[in-house]
């Protein structure tokens, strides 16, 4: 492949992430970081010289300010062009419009009385303005707190978007790029900063948000811990504007709420009332091509003019119109919250971006998959609400009819635009239908929904958020433990055992793998081992004594004399056998457990019909209960056969039992049981040794012996006559473990 081209002085491949700029005479590309060009600069070059062409050509022609009304101030000033939105004159010509004053529609409340109680009570369609902090509980830096500061605490490297007021243009910088231009006096541009989210940073734990805002914030109460997609960080945002700075009036991405606090300087906020009429115009004035020449204000019937001064907080609800100049330089702090009490309006903005064809980075983040989470959680909410005989609020039922209604519109856009937010762990139909259950049975069950809400709706959803918070913990518990080394259990060490007899029943002798004799770790301290010879050399010292309570070994050893002591703690009786014979299915599952381990049970009438008969069989004819003796083990006329795998012939490939194929993942078969014997090996050994916590208890002893009596397998009876257990002696192939698999 051929090389990439190389560009700039540093000769380095094009890096779409970086600021470039062209040479007009060489017509080279220049990285502006290598050649000192910022990108908001490069606007004012009429032609560029890089540094090698300057030598020659002289410096770089700058273009020529013809008006100072337009964005563009290269167009002759004929005075037929009108005002356009940031301009110089335009500042000017605003600071000396009159507005209605603010105090008309702003709520002004201490800082202790602004809580979820009361927004819930009266509602949050207004401006609420809090002088007095104590209470609301934010948390800020001191008034002292400098752009400096900022700058130290989240790294001047931090790549920005900054704002050219008079051109309403946005460009990339560092910070440190414009902390050194907030500091100095002489200012060509007035640059605006109003977009650096610092949650990620140092300084997020200088800022903790109003108590009001966290409380109802959708991110921190509905998000997942484990979504697929990333966590929306919008609620710590600093604002750094020198004087002049202007932003043209918008509505918060998402319909968000949002609240601003000035930490030192002045904002001066234009508020329009989010109406339907003043939506329309709002909608039609930002599509429409001379936007900038219009002031927004001049087309509704209110605009209110509200002057925020240092240590003021104001709270601005869902879909309220805003322009904000900066009256002088300023550092502000603020940051955005989706709630329950405006969701109707919250949609109605999502929407309206959507056909002004909003860029996704003027966007909330993944709004439509945090309506689905929320979706989901309301309807715990309603549930918890019906079983407690309490209506829910007004703006609840309002907010899910809202939400029921876009949530079916976007499954149909599914079809033409395949970008989904919806979650995987969501089923969407299936939770539309429940949330319209639940509406249906409020609307026809005649209950009126409660207008304020009531104490109980606040117990249940503090109980809802309790349990999130519960979940969440477990969830990271369950993350814990799955980093931590695990100990195997009883189960794993049988089912291992198990796999290694499988594995050598179908390779068979001839096939078989040199490695299957490898160490299995287990809680038997016993190095199992393949090799019949050296396991009868080692028989008599691998006796094992296997002492199990409610399926879990507890004990083992290899002392034969204690096992008349364990058997005397726990007799058996004949009397007890008689009244608890082998059910059909625990035998069968046994006798398959056996034949996958090796041992077979044979009888001197294998012909038998009987499945009793089958597995105690008796040359006497005698009842099973015949062949035990007094202490309660088998007799030595009960013929069990131990048949080393490692010595069975090889099954013919035709003769093999075909490998269970993988379930098919359709609708056919969602929801049916598996087929019988899909079970894995551990699911069996799990059915076998189930137990009961309360009558079921009991104790297994094995072990193994000398001659005949090594090769008998031991049954001990519990008082249940649901659940019998086997207990193998050591095999040839294992002598040191008990093959209960």
């Amino acid at each position: 492949m051929a090389a990439a081209p190389l560009y700039c002085v540093c000769r380095q491949p094009y890096d779409v992430s970086r600021f470039m700029i062209e040479c007009d005479i060489c017509k080279d590309w220049f990285h502006g970081s290598c050649v000192q060009v910022e990108e908001h600069h490069a606007v004012d070059i009429d032609v560029y010289h890089c540094p090698n062409c300057d030598v020659v050509h002289g410096p770089s022609l700058m273009k020529k300010r013809n008006n100072w009304h337009r964005h563009d101030y290269t167009e002759p000033d004929d005075g037929s062009k009108p005002v356009q939105a940031g301009t110089s004159v335009f500042i000017k010509e605003l600071q000396n419009r009159t507005f209605p004053s603010a105090e008309e529609i702003l709520i002004r409340m201490k800082g202790e009385l602004v809580t979820t109680r009361y927004l819930e009570r009266q509602g949050f369609n207004y401006p609420i303005a809090v002088t007095e902090m104590e209470g609301l509980g934010l948390k800020l830096p001191p008034s002292t707190f400098s752009v400096k500061d900022v700058e130290q605490y989240v790294g001047g490297n931090k790549v920005i978007d900054v704002i050219d007021v008079a051109r309403q243009a946005d460009s990339k910088m560092k910070l440190s790029e414009f902390i050194k231009y907030f500091t100095n006096p002489h200012r060509p541009k007035v640059l605006n900063l109003i977009s650096l989210e610092f949650s990620d940073t140092k300084m997020a734990k200088l800022v903790e948000v109003p108590d009001v805002a966290q409380t109802l914030s959708w991110v921190e109460n509905y998000w997942p811990d484990d979504s697929f997609f990333p966590k929306p960080f919008v609620q710590k945002y600093c604002l750094m504007g020198v004087k002049d700075s202007y932003t043209d009036f918008h509505i918060d991405f998402g319909g968000t709420s949002v609240w601003y606090h000035v930490l030192w300087g002045e904002k001066v906020f234009y508020l329009i009332k989010p109406t339907l009429t003043n939506l329309a115009l709002y909608e039609a004035w930002s599509s429409s091509p001379n936007q900038s020449e219009v002031f927004f204000g001049d087309k509704v019937d209110k605009c209110y003019k509200c002057i925020v001064p240092q240590g003021t907080t104001l709270l601005i609800p869902t879909g309220w119109i805003h322009a904000v100049l900066t009256s002088q330089d300023c550092m502000a702090f603020g940051g955005n919250f989706l709630h329950n009490l405006n969701i109707g309006m919250q949609l109605r903005c999502y929407e309206m971006e959507r056909r002004l064809k909003t860029p996704d980075l003027f966007k909330f983040p993944y709004f439509e998959a945090i309506c689905w989470y929320v979706a989901k959680n309301l309807l715990e909410m309603l549930k918890e609400l019906r079983e407690d005989n309490c209506p829910p609020p007004t703006y609840l039922v309002d907010g899910v009819k809202a939400l029921i209604s876009a949530l079916k519109t976007w499954l149909k856009r599914e079809v033409n635009e395949p970008t989904s937010e919806v979650p995987d762990n969501i089923r969407p139909n299936h939770l539309i239908k429940e949330l319209t259950k639940e509406i249906r049975y409020l609307e026809g069950s005649g209950v009126p929904s409660g207008s304020n809400g009531c104490l109980s709706t606040r117990a249940t959803v503090e109980r809802l958020c309790q349990a999130r918070r519960a979940r969440r913990a477990a969830r990271q518990l369950r993350e814990q433990e799955r980093h931590a080394p695990k100990l195997p259990t009883n189960l794993d060490i049988l089912e291992q055992h198990t796999r290694d007899v499988l594995k050598r029943l179908e390779v068979g002798p001839l096939e078989e793998d040199p490695a299957f004799g490898a160490k299995v770790h287990a809680k038997f301290n016993k190095v199992s081992t393949a090799s019949a010879a050296a396991a009868a050399e080692s028989l008599e010292d691998n006796h094992i004594r296997l002492m199990l309570v409610n399926g879990r070994i507890i004990r083992w050893g290899s002392k034969v004399n204690q096992l008349k002591m364990n058997l005397e703690r726990f007799t058996i009786s004949s009397s007890s056998y008689r009244e608890c014979p082998t059910s059909p299915s625990t035998a069968e599952a046994i006798q398959g457990m056996l034949s996958m381990a090796g041992l077979l049970c044979s009888s001197k009438s294998e012909t038998a019909d009987s499945l009793q008969e089958s597995w105690w069989p008796s040359p006497q004819g005698n009842s099973s209960s015949e062949a035990w003796d007094n202490q309660g083990l088998p007799s030595p006329e009960m013929d069990y056969q131990y048949c080393d795998p490692s010595m069975s012939p090889p099954l013919h490939p035709s003769k093999r039992h075909a490998p269970n194929p993988p379930p098919i993942s359709n609708q056919a078969t969602k929801g049916k049981r598996p087929k019988k014997g899909m079970a894995t090996a551990k699911q069996r050994l799990g059915k076998i040794l189930k137990l009961s916590r309360h009558n079921r208890v009991f104790m297994l002893v094995g072990a193994g012996g000398e001659g005949e009596a090594a090769r008998r397998p031991l049954l001990l009876m519990p008082r249940s006559p649901a659940s019998h257990l086997l207990v193998f002696p050591p095999s040839a192939d294992h002598p040191s473990t008990s093959p209960l698999a």
